[in-house]
């Protein structure tokens, strides 16, 4: 390791001002790897945050091309990282080579959507209503509107996606496309990871000679609170626990200067499995259900938690074939100590409450957890359980029964906001299922029919959001070009000459953009 190694990312250089007693633990072994990072020190934190904030200026200055490029860069060094670097990423985590080099397409992938974004200039919600000099009573003058980036914006990463949820994935892909600098957290659960993804990062930045800062990375326990409470910091992107994101809202909440956050945190992903499907494919849903369930061991946020039906033969026979099912599967290792004893309390707390019945899975013991299937009496989720209502990371769901359909519609009623909302349903289900429709939209933010949550695709229409407490903020997105959103903020410019207008809302148009003039959209200058 060279000897600026576990040091800090501070405004395009390194800075070790702390004590280098942080270390990357191998997931399977428990052991120490080699290296050692450094804690940030308070100093650090401000240097960081102000560093992100001389750089603003002229990050947001740029052009969307350069910016586009800037991304484009980024994504060419992480693919172009090598085969130690997966084998990093694997020990770090305990996930397999193929999920790695999978997640690393996808992270490249979304750099790479935010770059066609800044190409079409979409982002930009250009409007310009020209002066009307003669309009009566009253002359209209020329006002004219388009979006800029918030300023600096802090970024906490997940533990279960460390690179597509990380250093260099969403928020940060979202950030930077709308021009704002990044002060990146880096997740202690996979520390070594995130140094080698800042630094082709931070390689991007010289290449396209990028400002110093537009980019930066610290390491440690307690700098999340000095970061959002920093002057400078804008905005923060967060994807983690409920009671984490919503420390980070309420810290924001209370500065002087109040900021969003775009908190992803907490979601059971409810699929609800008609009779008449259950009746023609009861099986196939079943086999279907419990891989979507212990799917990279259940460590998704739109892992599917909850199990919806109307009691019927069908459904009796299902909830059968289901346990089967999850009998058969195999422990698994999770990505840390902390993740493991998270899903062990959880499984706990299912096991001791009377109202629910432990169906399948075995004891939780050893170093791997186990999938577990669990049916809970509808009194439960009607009434309000909180247990129910939360999420329990790991391979683990519950079935309910429901008495019948008015039934399942008052139980949806009550539960929180999810990022996915999922309906297992024959055509003539779907055809009379407006109401459930209805009521799914207002819980979810992707509904899926005849599908599986697990999996979410990196394209222009995905939402990976939700209603609170799936998100903090419904009105965004973590996935897909729509991310972009979140850090903009619109500025009218009225009677401005065209020198001084923003080159997407200049009468030449410069960009080619398609904008909003006088109510009619065009591409065209304006004569």
């Amino acid at each position: 390791m060279t000897s600026s190694a576990g040091q800090q990312f501070i405004g395009g250089a390194r800075s070790g001002a702390g004590q280098a007693n942080l270390h990357s633990i191998d997931a399977l072994t428990g052991q120490k790897l080699p290296g050692a990072f450094y804690q940030a020190s308070e100093g650090e934190v401000d240097s960081a945050a102000l560093a992100a904030s001389r750089a603003y200026p002229a990050y947001r200055a740029l052009s969307g091309q350069r910016r586009a490029e800037f991304l484009e860069t980024i994504a060419e060094e992480l693919d172009a990282l090598d085969e130690h670097f997966i084998e990093l990423v694997s020990r770090e985590t305990a996930l397999p080579a193929a999920r790695i080099q999978g997640e690393r397409s996808r992270t490249s992938g979304q750099l790479r959507l935010f770059a066609q974004v800044l190409r079409r200039g979409d982002f930009y919600g250009a409007r310009i209503d020209r002066a009307q000099p003669e309009r009566i009573p009253m002359p209209r003058i020329d006002i004219r509107q388009c979006r800029m980036g918030l300023g600096p914006v802090a970024v906490f990463g997940a533990s279960n996606f460390p690179l597509a949820f990380s250093t260099a994935g969403g928020d940060t892909a979202a950030a930077l496309a709308a021009g704002c600098p990044v002060v990146f957290k880096a997740h202690s659960g996979h520390m070594a990871t995130a140094e080698k993804v800042a630094e082709a990062i931070v390689r991007a930045a010289e290449r396209c000679q990028m400002p110093a800062g537009v980019f930066n990375m610290i390491y440690g326990a307690g700098v999340g609170e000095a970061l959002i409470k920093h002057s400078a910091i804008q905005a923060v992107g967060f994807t983690g626990s409920l009671k984490g994101g919503r420390a980070l809202c309420d810290m924001a909440a209370a500065r002087p200067q109040p900021i969003p956050v775009f908190a992803e945190m907490s979601s059971i992903n409810p699929v609800i499995v008609l009779p008449q499907a259950l009746a023609v494919r009861g099986e196939v849903i079943a086999g279907e259900l419990a891989a979507s369930v212990v799917l990279g061991c259940g460590q998704f946020c739109t892992n599917p938690g909850l199990v919806l039906g109307v009691r019927s033969d069908a459904f009796g026979l299902f909830v059968e074939q289901l346990q089967a099912r999850m009998v058969d599967q195999p422990a698994q290792t999770m990505l840390n100590v902390g993740t493991l004893h998270s899903y062990a309390k959880g499984v706990a707390a299912l096991k001791g409450h009377t109202g629910i019945r432990h169906l399948a899975g075995a004891e939780q013991m050893g170093e791997q957890s186990w999938p577990q299937l669990f049916q809970a009496d509808a009194s439960l989720l009607l009434n309000g359980e909180p247990l129910l209502q939360e999420e329990v990371f790991g391979p683990a769901t519950v079935v309910v029964e429901l008495a019948d359909y008015d039934q399942l519609l008052a139980a949806l009623s009550v539960l929180g906001g999810q990022l996915t909302a999922t309906l297992i349903a024959e055509p003539q289900e779907l055809a009379s299922a407006a109401d459930l429709v209805a009521l799914l939209e207002h819980k979810a933010g992707r509904l899926l029919v005849n599908g599986y949550p697990t999996g979410v695709e990196v394209c222009d229409a995905m939402v990976h959001g939700g209603p609170y407490p799936a998100t903090s903020d419904s009105r965004g997105t973590s996935v897909g070009s729509l991310a972009i959103d979140r850090f903009l903020r619109p500025v009218c410019y009225q009677n401005f000459p065209e020198a001084l207008l923003p080159e997407a809302l200049r009468d030449s148009n410069p960009l080619g953009l398609l904008r909003l003039v006088d109510g009619h959209y065009s591409r065209e200058p304006i004569h």
